[in-house]
This record gives C-alpha cells, structure tokens and sequence, in this order.
C-alpha cells in the first residue's frame, strides 16, 4: 500500500488572468497562508506594452509588471514608483517605469521569464509570477458578422459581439513552469478581468488548457463585477462561464464567485456613460448547469468599482481549506 505524501499546510494555488482586477485580488491573496502562482497573459498589445513588445520584440511587460507589483513586499513609496507613468518627455511619455525596468532587465539577460524571475527576487514578491509563453502572441477574434480584428487593443473598439478568439501561433508553448504549477496546484483561480482579452487568451494556450481540465484541483471562477463594453455588453454569470466551455470545450468550474451586492445607482450612473452596466447573477441558470455558486456583497467603491480584495481572498482560503480538507 502507497504510504500517503507529506501534508501540506500551505495550499499551492494558481491564479490565471490578466489586467487591475487580477492585481486587486492578489493584494488580498497574498496575506493568506497560501503559496501563489500567478499566470499572466501575454497578448497585451496596447499603450506602453505594445510600444515596448513591437520596438524591442519582447513580450508585453504591462500586465506582468501590475501582478508583479501586487505581490511584491516593498514599501508604498517603491510600489508607486512601479506604477509611475511619464506624461511628458519625447519617448517617455505613456510609458510607466516598472515596464521600462522590465524591458531593461530582459535586456540585460537576455530573457524576458530570466528577467520576471529577477525582478520577482530584487521585489520580494511573495509568490511566482510567470507569463503564459516566453513569446508574445497576437489575439484574434472573430465577430458575430464573420469579420476578423486583429489585436487585443482592438478587439473592444470593434463595436460587434465577439463569437470566438484565438492565437497567433496556434500552437504556442507554454513555459513548463506554468503547466507544472498546474499540475501541483490545489486550487485553480481564474479571474477576474476581461474576458476575451485576458482570461481566454491564457486558456487558449493548449498544454495549459490541457493541464487544467486534468488537475484535480478545485477550480473557481471569479467573476466581474461589471459587463465590459465591446467584449461583455448584456453579459449574465453564465454568458461569461458559457463563453469559458464553448473556447475550452470543459465545463472547467467547481466554484463560481460572484457580488450580490447592490451597487448604488450613482455609480451605475457613472458606469451607464461609456456603455459598462452590472453584471447579472442568473443563479437558477448557474445552480441547473451544475455550478456552486458563492455569492456575497463583494465591490468596493472609490474612484471605480472594485472587488473588496479581503473578503474575496477570504471566501477562496475557506474554499481552497474545505477542498483540501474533503481529499485527505
């Protein structure tokens, strides 16, 4: 008889997305006992990313770069600096400081996942930050009319509904770390951000894709707050998750989190301006498909919505500690 592995008293989880929402969540995250690996898409094209990614032809550092500063354990004023982004200066101006230091680091080694790995160690960052592919990839989707947009930046200004995205290359590489962490993971969370230019792009990589509708990990969706404009318009709960199974093929989730919270109306007011509206939760629809869905007042208001990173990290260590509880 097999002798049992050492007990983990930390869960390892991977977190698969892109964009502010995923960095929200990370902040909260990785207060928790809990070893982190975050995913990040490498798709990105727009603004600074996608000046950086065509001059030099390095990966887009953009989204890397808010995960990485989400995780690392350095003081707000560092954290700031990150952040930072030049409004003035020939060359400067757009650019935000932690991708330029991306970009010279990859310089410097000569790798673009070399100079993640540094960059992670010179930050502290509590965590491994890996990029879906050690190569950039161009996002395509094809629309409802049949028409092709090329580019992730693109994508939401075409104005139609999206009927599918895919890669460039089809074929892509994941990096072996990534599918490993797959592997060993105990828990699999993906979300939130957009949907088709951040979280599918990640999914569409193949082996990765593979690793997790494979892994016996608990998987959790977690969903936006708000629809997107030319990604998500009229979008419920189980638009987002029906998109997921028909670019997947899986009905990959065990868990879906999502607000019920009322979000008041001046803020919708707010939102309602430049086409975005809540997101809503069809729960008789998710409970018939099979989901579990875990619903709580989740959003925070400042100067935008975003989800309340203590309480969302709070119902995914309960999840991550019950799951891992049920398997011993």
């Amino acid at each position: 008889m097999k002798e049992a592995g050492p007990r983990r008293e930390r869960p390892r989880i991977v977190v698969m997305g892109g964009g502010t929402g995923l960095s929200v969540m990370l902040r909260g995250l990785k207060e928790k006992p809990m070893d982190i690996t975050a995913i990040v898409t490498v798709a990105d094209d727009g603004g600074s990313s996608g000046i950086l990614r065509s001059e030099l032809q390095m990966p887009p550092p953009g989204d890397i770069r808010n995960v990485l500063t989400a995780l690392a354990d350095v003081e707000p004023l560092l954290s700031d600096m990150l952040k930072y982004r030049f409004n003035t200066g020939a060359g400067l101006a757009g650019h935000s400081l932690g991708n330029l230091i991306l970009a010279a680091m990859t310089d410097i080694s000569g790798d673009f996942v070399t100079a993640v790995r540094e960059l992670s160690r010179v930050f502290a960052v509590r965590g491994q930050v890996l990029p879906a592919a050690g190569q950039a990839v161009v996002l395509h989707a094809e629309m409802e009319d049949g028409s092709i947009i090329t580019g992730e930046s693109k994508i939401p200004e075409a104005g139609g509904r999206i009927k599918r995205v895919f890669l460039e290359p089809d074929h892509v590489e994941p990096l072996p770390e990534a599918v490993e962490a797959i592997r060993q993971a105990d828990a699999i969370l993906i979300g939130p951000g957009s949907l088709y230019t951040s979280i599918l792009p990640n999914l569409l990589v193949p082996k990765l894709a593979e690793a997790v509708v494979e892994t016996d990990a608990v998987k959790m969706f977690i969903c936006n707050v708000m629809t997107q404009p030319g990604e998500t318009d009229n979008y419920t709960v189980s638009d987002h998750l029906k998109a997921v199974h028909d670019h997947i093929g899986h009905q990959l989730f065990d868990y879906v989190i999502v607000n019920n919270g009322d979000i008041p109306l001046q803020v919708q007011n707010k939102y309602a301006e430049k086409g975005a509206k809540p997101v809503v939760l069809d729960m008789n629809v998710l409970k018939s498909s099979g989901y579990q869905v875990v619903a709580d007042t989740l959003v925070l208001f400042k100067t935008y919505l975003r989800h309340d990173a203590d309480k969302l990290s709070h119902h995914i260590y309960q999840l991550v500690q019950n799951w891992m509880l049920r398997k011993r």
